[in-house]
């Protein structure tokens, strides 16, 4: 990861419920710390939130640790929640850890992935300051709630951030905005292709570029997310 960390944790009253939020969990789960860190795709923005010391975060973010962190490198790779105890040792993971420790932030914790529709990917940490029979017996009691928990997370952060409208807005053309218009009116590409006065292959393959954009196996289902982001009606 080589693009900038953003710390949304600061940017406004509603960020505030985010940071609030980690901090329930923890005490729901008996946790120490929790963190939120999403990736945008499209910039390679790394955001988020977190109830650590201001100390720490600031130390994070000054030394790009995200760029080394294993706890996000690994997680952004997986479809299965990640145990730091089983990552690699490596000396990005000396690096990350040792600084931690520095601050008294332990090693022992998890990271969730969550993959969202756009290519959009969310990551919820926790860790626990305990001994290992210890964790792996909280771990094992909470994980499966603590998963719910990152997807209302994830989707939440991405109906809400501002980085993350790029994403949840397609910048479909206006001939691509135009063709599924018509397509939710009833129209057949043949029909379109008449009244825009273009091919019907024409119209295939600007209806083909929509799909894509707006991550659609059919052309129901990007008319129906069209419709659902405003970019076009229901009539």
């Amino acid at each position: 990861m080589s693009a900038d960390l953003i710390d949304l944790g600061g940017e406004s009253r509603s960020a505030e419920s985010f940071v609030t939020f980690l901090d329930q969990i923890c005490e729901r789960f008996e946790l120490d710390h929790a963190a939120y860190a999403g990736t945008d795709p499209i910039s390679g923005t790394v955001h988020g939130y977190a109830n650590y010391p201001y100390d720490w975060k600031s130390h994070y973010r000054e030394n790009g640790l995200h760029r080394i962190d294993p706890t996000l490198h690994v997680a952004r790779r997986s479809i299965a929640p990640v145990d730091w105890s089983r990552l690699d040792r490596t000396s990005d993971f000396e690096k990350t850890f040792r600084d931690a420790h520095d601050f008294g932030i332990t090693d022992r914790g998890l990271t969730i992935p969550v993959r969202g529709p756009y290519g959009d990917i969310g990551m919820l940490s926790v860790t626990r300051g305990c001994g290992v029979d210890e964790w792996e017996t909280l771990a094992a009691r909470v994980l499966p709630a603590l998963q719910s928990v990152a997807v209302h997370m994830h989707d939440t952060v991405m109906r809400s951030d501002v980085l993350s409208r790029a994403l949840r807005y397609p910048a479909l053309s206006k001939r691509e905005r135009e063709i599924l218009q018509w397509i939710a009116a009833g129209k057949s590409q043949q029909d379109i292709g008449d009244i825009l006065g273009i091919s019907h292959r024409t119209v295939e393959v600007h209806l083909r570029s929509g799909r894509e954009k707006l991550y659609s196996l059919t052309t129901p289902q990007a008319v129906g997310r069209a419709i659902m982001l405003g970019l076009i009606y229901p009539l």
